[in-house]
């Protein structure tokens, strides 16, 4: 079988505005039990906030929470792929960025987000064979400051 980002992607991503507070991103995370989300401007992606940004970004800095928006702290260094794209080249592409997920785009839309957590199978074996080194790699690179 062909392994592609449509194979292992989890689909129809949450997004949010980057105008939108941060305080409403934690809100969706907590909803929808996730701890990143996709950013947009007018549908087009712009970056990917964590819960991490609206902590370290966010309230350790002191920002408001009803009046900081997610494009203040999310981060805009995207990176995406294509849904037929082969996974071994995806995986090469998160090595290169050091991105922990990366949005899939067909048509300029967001159809879905590979994370880690997505290139192991249920079954706990790995995608790749060579997956396992890249993803200690990709875990162990620096956060996007």
């Amino acid at each position: 079988m062909r392994l592609t980002a449509e194979t292992v992607m989890t689909g129809d991503p949450v997004t949010i505005e980057a105008t939108d507070s941060i305080v409403h991103a934690a809100r969706l995370m907590r909803d929808y039990d996730i701890g990143d989300l996709i950013v947009t401007d007018r549908g087009h992606v712009v970056g990917i906030v964590t819960d991490r940004d609206i902590v370290i970004r966010g309230i350790a800095d002191s920002r408001g929470v009803e009046t900081t928006h997610v494009g203040e702290v999310c981060s805009r260094d995207v990176v995406t792929v294509g849904p037929d794209e082969e996974l071994d080249q995806v995986v090469a592409i998160m090595c290169e960025h050091a991105v922990r997920r990366m949005p899939v785009i067909s048509g300029g839309r967001v159809v879905g987000v590979i994370s880690l957590g997505d290139l192991a199978r249920e079954d706990g074996e790995l995608a790749l064979t060579d997956a396992k080194s890249v993803l200690t790699e990709i875990s162990l690179a620096q956060p996007n400051r």
